[in-house]
């Protein structure tokens, strides 16, 4: 959804500096990290393939993590960290009407798996270790957060 030129449903991730962190599916390991970067990763219904290299090139050179001094001076690129990605549409509840979250700034999940793929690959690009959760999947996620440090980046049109 268009309004003025803007997107109102941006490519969002939320992004959490972990000691450790895993995917499951019927007790299967799906994917396990340790010290690194925790995606949980939504996509809008506007959300391009240019959203996903965006986000992927922030990600990697964000400086979120410590330096020898504790300052949070380093990106996951310069520390080899790890990252585990997971698909999570409910990034786009909408809970402001009635008592059910609407979802209708989600992407519809062919238009969100496909972008889903491509966020992995330009992830994959930048960081050497990278984990994925299985699109589409009723998931556990497991996870001990670092300091505790979680961030929420959205596709630029919306970076507040």
């Amino acid at each position: 959804m268009h309004y003025l030129g803007y997107n109102l449903a941006p490519m969002r991730l939320l992004v959490q500096v972990v000691k450790e962190a895993s995917v499951t599916n019927k007790e299967r390991l799906l994917g396990k990290i340790d010290q690194g970067i925790l995606i949980l990763f939504g996509v809008g219904v506007d959300d391009t393939p240019q959203d996903c290299e965006w986000l992927a090139e922030k990600m990697a050179n964000l400086r979120i993590l410590p330096d020898g001094d504790g300052k949070m001076n380093l990106s996951i690129k310069d520390t080899g960290g790890q990252v585990l990605i997971v698909s999570q549409f409910t990034l786009y509840a909408d809970c402001t009407q009635g008592r059910r979250p609407s979802f209708i700034s989600a992407a519809p999940p062919p238009q969100a798996k496909e972008l889903y793929e491509q966020f992995i690959a330009a992830m994959k690009a930048r960081v050497p270790v990278v984990q994925t959760g299985n699109f589409g999947d009723l998931m556990q996620v497991s996870l001990i957060n670092d300091g505790p440090l979680t961030f929420i980046l959205d596709s630029p049109t919306h970076s507040n």
